[in-house]
């Protein structure tokens, strides 16, 4: 698999959108999240986080029988919740990429999210961080960390 394209962003529904992919690829084949994004992004009315934090019931009902999403409860039940806790944190630090540079570095970003957002663990995390363009360690370095595992000097990368 490639590095997943890295995007700068320039409203809170762009940090939204990529944290819920985060949410839906996590079990899941990622080519099949990524060919039915579109249809995410119009289910979930361009996750818009004010939009998507209001959602009711019958919006989560709405969602659950869209055929252009996965329709898992629990993941559309974490994309209505996460967005909520990206407009609070919006609130309490001026702006997300305010809150996220307050939370530096990686590891204490990596369990200020996992306690903030729902069904994000390690990677989902790190497939966000990477992707909105804040500093992660190499992939490889990072997934041998998490297994337990030895990292041969030659194999790693230094200065990041």
């Amino acid at each position: 698999m490639d590095a997943p394209v890295q995007i700068t962003p320039t409203k809170l529904a762009d940090y939204l959108d990529v944290l819920s992919k985060a949410v839906f690829e996590s079990g899941m084949n990622w080519k099949v999240i990524e060919n039915k994004w579109p249809g995410f992004r119009e289910a979930f009315d361009g996750f818009d986080p004010a939009k998507v934090a209001s959602y009711t019931p019958e919006d989560v009902d709405r969602l659950l029988s869209d055929a252009r999403i996965i329709r898992n409860g629990r993941k559309v039940e974490a994309t209505i919740h996460n967005a909520g806790a990206m407009l609070s944190a919006e609130k309490e630090y001026g702006s997300f990429a305010k809150y996220l540079e307050a939370m530096r570095p990686f590891d204490s970003q990596l369990a200020d999210m996992k306690k903030r957002f729902k069904h994000v663990g390690n990677f989902g995390v790190y497939y966000f961080l990477y992707v909105v363009g804040e500093a992660v360690p190499p992939h490889e370095e990072y997934s041998a960390k998490l297994k337990g595992e030895a990292v041969p000097a030659s194999r790693q990368r230094l200065g990041k």
